[in-house]
């Protein structure tokens, strides 16, 4: 009894503060599973609605419901805008909506520090409500209990709305079958306009009436949406009540789990995140693995057409095969209809479209053993390479020593730029966690400098070598996953490490990061790099070796075997191949390349702080692989070089503008360069494709490649 006496009130706050991160994550999740919409700006709504109520708050009950209703119609207005920002993209997959709505959220951002200021505003509740009631012998706030009373209102009136009236009807609709809902007379285009209105007013309510609770202030919106995801992933996307259970259980970990495990409960959500979706993976089979019709769930028919791929191999059925073209292949029509009907049966069969030298639509091929660029194309595809070297090798002459300091950071920026590269746009795993291996390799050469190992080439063999045990052990959980999991489970990797490095003061310094360690020795005998100059040259020669190495290899028979993972999965795992070796090979070297950026940006700004490797960087260095071309690596070093540019110089000229400049930036490039700057000087041929992305529900085969075979953008 005197445990529950100690504990009952952080137990209360936990269902209070889960049923307020519910109020939020329904709207998340019916953005998300019903209109298809990745919304990373889904926090920027939340703040919308509490600045609004704290602004409009006078202690009143006027006051009350003056700001609840304009904090709603706030949000549900910028939820209806969002449904037309992200109407363009519908095609373009998770990826192009996760930039986007993370671009909107930094001009949001801005935009209400502008105009409320970057102190945290005081809401003031009416006084019937801002006093204490008795509770089981404690005194509890009364505004708390009313709360939990209104959302557990809330998730009753949601799920009656959704499960039992016409207008739930058509959203479920608009979900599972879009073009059915059509043919009734509802436009779905309307209905998904309305969804995210909703998720807006949702997350704008929510708010209003959790100002008291979640206070409105810088970090707000990104702390209510990284929680949010959390739920959502936890809960799922088809149930209100699972997502009510999971949020009401977030909150008790995020309040009685402080009370109770202290040292454990900042890393229980992101690590009951990641095992929620690592299991999900290991028991849902990635689509891509079966191809576009899937697994079939008859072992029988499993069986037959394995028997007819092995008839068609024999001598006689080959040449029947062989004479038998696509187009006869697709419509059962020829001279021998049998034989045509025959060949439709076998095509269905992986280890026939493996095998056959006929390439089916949708597939590039792929031929061993695999034959190397004819010099002369090497060379013409080595020449921006050498005139992006040339001038960057010229920076020192022509800028300053600050900007030649932020072009040493671009640099560092652009190898982990060029990590996502390799994972987005060769191995198709898009990620947002790429910074938990930069951030293995940056406090790697960090702790190695204070220990007094100041030579360089050490620092990056031991920190690259730190990036990529770490991604050995993470990379299992991630390479399983496809498409939007992968985003969610390299996230989760991703704030698990960021809050290692808060906690973990001894290693990293906490919040405040790790500064004062020796300069490091370019070469072994000579002295400390101090001046500007010197960074940048050392920085160059570094990133110039690992974008050539990495290059190399893409460029080799082992490049072009990840490349075909992605593109042809089915076909390559139906060939044989060990695709999960590959990808997982693949994620290990991209974590090297990482923790060499890592290395890098401590050398240059002789410090480390949290910031450096938090989530912000992680989605620029997501952005600069997109502005580049997802299959540009050296786009990706131009991207990140955008990036710095813009939130550091031209952000100079205009003080506390930076985060709105960037959301700017993200918002253009996703609209102007939708195959990026490879697309502009080679079109979608040069530049490939966005990795699928399919919408919740949806299996569609890979993409081809439009690559050609042999051919790798520079």
């Amino acid at each position: 009894m005197d445990l529950l006496d100690a504990h009952l009130v952080p137990a209360v706050d936990g269902v209070a503060f889960g049923l307020l991160l519910f109020v939020v994550a329904a709207g998340l999740s019916l953005a998300f599973g019903t209109a298809g919409v990745l919304n990373l700006s889904h926090g920027m709504l939340y703040a919308i609605g509490a600045y609004t109520g704290a602004a409009l708050s006078d202690g009143t009950w006027g006051g009350l419901v003056l700001g609840l209703a304009a904090g709603t119609a706030a949000a549900c207005a910028a939820g209806a805008g969002l449904s037309a920002a992200t109407a363009p993209l519908a095609r373009r997959g998770h990826l192009a909506q996760a930039l986007l709505t993370f671009g909107l959220a930094l001009v949001g951002g801005d935009l209400l520090i502008q105009l409320f200021g970057a102190d945290e505003l005081p809401v003031r509740v009416p006084e019937t409500l801002d006093s204490s009631v008795r509770l089981l012998g404690h005194r509890y706030p009364a505004y708390r209990l009313c709360f939990i009373v209104m959302a557990v209102l809330l998730a009753a009136f949601g799920t009656w709305v959704l499960t039992r009236t016409r207008m739930g009807a058509a959203v479920r609709a608009a979900a599972d079958d879009p073009q059915m809902l059509a043919t009734t007379g509802h436009s779905p285009r309307a209905v998904h306009t309305g969804v995210l209105a909703a998720a807006g007013a949702l997350a704008g309510a929510a708010g209003v009436l959790g100002a008291p609770i979640i206070g409105p202030g810088p970090g707000t919106s990104e702390n209510v949406l990284m929680l949010s995801l959390v739920v959502v992933v936890l809960g799922g996307l088809r149930s209100l009540w699972a997502t009510l259970a999971a949020a009401v259980a977030v909150g008790e970990v995020q309040t009685l789990g402080v009370s109770l495990v202290p040292d454990l409960a900042p890393y229980l959500l992101f690590a009951a995140m990641a095992a929620v979706l690592v299991l999900r993976s290991r028991f849902a089979e990635p689509a891509a693995a079966h191809g576009p019709e899937g697994p079939s769930p008859d072992p029988v028919a499993r069986l037959r057409r394995h028997l007819a791929a092995r008839l068609r191999r024999r001598p006689g059925a080959a040449v029947a095969g062989s004479a038998t073209g696509p187009a006869g292949a697709a419509s059962g029509s020829g001279t021998a209809g049998g034989s045509a009907r025959a060949s439709v049966s076998a095509g269905t069969s992986a280890l026939r479209r493996a095998r056959s030298r006929r390439e089916g639509p949708g597939y590039p091929p792929i031929s061993l053993p695999f034959s190397l660029p004819r010099p002369r194309g090497a060379a013409r595809r080595a020449a921006p390479l050498l005139v992006l070297l040339a001038v960057l090798a010229a920076l020192p002459w022509v800028l300053d020593a600050y900007t030649l300091s932020l072009a040493g950071s671009a640099l560092a920026l652009g190898l982990l730029a060029v990590s996502v590269t390799v994972l987005t746009g060769y191995a198709g795993l898009p990620t947002l966690g790429q910074t938990a291996p930069f951030a293995v390799g940056a406090y790697a050469t960090a702790n190695l400098a204070q220990a007094g190992w100041t030579m360089g080439p050490v620092q990056i063999a031991l920190s690259a070598l730190a990036a990529a045990l770490f991604s050995a052990l993470t990379g299992p959980a991630v390479i399983r996953a496809r498409g939007t999991t992968v985003l969610m489970i390299t996230l989760a990797v991703g704030e698990l490490t960021g809050a290692v490095v808060n906690r973990l003061k001894s290693v990293t310094g906490g919040a405040d990061g790790l500064v004062g360690f020796p300069a490091t020795q370019a070469l072994w005998g000579g002295e400390g790099m101090f001046e500007e100059s010197e960074l940048y040259t050392y920085a160059l020669v570094v990133a110039a070796v690992a974008v050539a190495l990495t290059l190399l290899v893409l460029r080799s028979p082992a490049g072009k075997l990840l490349t075909g993972t992605r593109g042809a999965e089915a076909r390559m795992r139906a060939s044989g191949h060990p695709v999960g070796r590959y990808l997982l090979v693949a994620h290990i070297c991209a974590g090297a390349l990482a923790g060499v950026g890592g290395s890098l940006m401590v050398t240059v700004q002789q410090y480390l702080s949290p910031a450096d490797v938090g989530f912000e960087i992680a989605a620029f260095a997501l952005l600069a692989a997109v502005i580049g071309g997802i299959t540009s690596v050296i786009g990706a070093l131009m991207g990140a070089g955008l990036i710095v540019v813009t939130r550091d110089w031209v952000a100079g000229s205009w003080p506390g503008h930076g985060p709105l400049l960037l959301g700017v930036l993200f918002v253009a490039a996703v609209y102007l360069l939708p195959r990026g700057l490879a697309g502009l000087r080679g079109g979608a041929a040069r530049s490939g494709p966005e990795p699928g992305l399919p919408r919740p529900g949806e299996q569609h085969p890979p993409a081809p490649d439009p690559t050609p075979a042999g051919k790798v953008s520079p």
